[in-house]
């Protein structure tokens, strides 16, 4: 059942929005003020100046992969991430290792391994849910490409990003 809802009474300045427009022009006139006395920056000179020093611990950039101090991939393909990426931006191919490696009873690798940038949340999920440590958030903010291929970070790139992780990472609990 449809009702009617009616609307306050207003005065002649608030249809012409001159209380809105006085707040904006007072909220203007107090940023100006602070810039010039020096108490607030304003402008950043991008990208000779970064926010890498003011960024906050917490922060969540570009997912990454690493490699051990073996330079093995930590990756085994279980493809946690992908299942629990809400974006869909991790895309996993699995494969066996040969037969002939040590490790090719009890582990497999990713064949191909691709992480949408465009799609990316940064939410960290990823990161959290991997039981070998093998994706890493870095701090990176500036992430670029010319075209959506470029955006498309594929294992190479991850890796090239990522870099090596040494010994077991406490991501979650600090050392003792």
């Amino acid at each position: 059942m449809a009702y009617t809802v009616d609307r306050p009474k207003m005065t002649l300045a608030e249809k012409m929005y001159l209380p809105a427009i006085v707040t904006g022009l007072a909220i203007t006139a107090k940023h100006f003020k602070n810039m010039i006395l020096g108490r607030t920056k304003v402008v950043m000179q991008y990208p000779e100046e970064k926010w890498d020093s003011h960024m906050p611990e917490h922060y969540r950039g570009a997912p990454t992969l690493v490699k051990d101090e073996h330079d093995r991939e930590r990756c085994v393909a279980c493809q946690l991430c992908e299942f629990i990426c809400p974006p869909r931006a991790i895309t996993i191919t699995p494969g066996e290792l040969p037969s002939e490696s040590k490790f090719a009873k009890v582990e497999k690798y990713p064949e191909e391994f691709k992480i949408d940038m465009i799609r990316c949340i940064y939410c960290g999920l990823c990161e959290e849910v991997c039981p070998e440590q093998a994706i890493f958030l870095r701090k990176d903010y500036a992430i670029t490409g010319l075209t959506r291929a470029d955006m498309v970070h594929d294992k190479k790139k991850l890796y090239e990003l990522g870099g090596e992780m040494n010994g077991l990472v406490h991501k979650w609990n600090p050392l003792k």
